[in-house]
């Protein structure tokens, strides 16, 4: 699996949310080499309370079979939160890769725990791209992780 490809169709979903004035987070889902879900954080755009990039993903990935979950890799370019957590334990997604958790670390341990495998990639634009959000819009971040 080229986690650096996927990640960075993850981190260009950020960008895309990062465009519409949103919050720079993108997630895709990968099924077997191929990309059947991409999303990013649209909770400013839709108004939203639960669409975080992974749930967007999923989302737009469509109903899908309980085997085909069981095989696929979750890319996010944030560690994930317990919302996006319990969504990937809920469908047996198997495998995480984190662009990076220095900005928010997410409910890993929990994961982990529940046997998911976490490969933490410290992707600096991703980091870079959340620290700039950050900056320009501090009251949304604290929104955004319940502050």
């Amino acid at each position: 699996m080229n986690h650096e490809y996927f990640m960075q169709e993850a981190y260009m979903e950020a960008e895309k949310g990062y465009a519409e004035s949103g919050i720079p987070i993108g997630s895709v889902l990968v099924y077997r080499g191929q990309i059947i879900g991409r999303g990013h954080n649209k909770r400013l755009q839709k108004g939203s309370v639960v669409l975080h990039g992974e749930m967007d993903a999923l989302e737009n990935a469509g109903r899908q079979p309980a085997a085909v979950y069981r095989e696929c890799t979750i890319y996010t370019t944030l560690s994930p939160c317990p919302m996006c957590s319990g969504a990937i334990r809920l469908y047996g997604i198997p495998i995480v890769v984190i662009g990076e958790n220095q900005t928010f670390l997410g409910d890993e341990q929990t994961l982990e725990n529940a046997g998911v495998e976490l490969i933490r990639m410290n992707h600096d634009g991703c980091y870079r791209l959340m620290q700039k959000f950050i900056e320009e819009k501090p009251e949304v971040w604290n929104e955004d992780i319940g502050e």
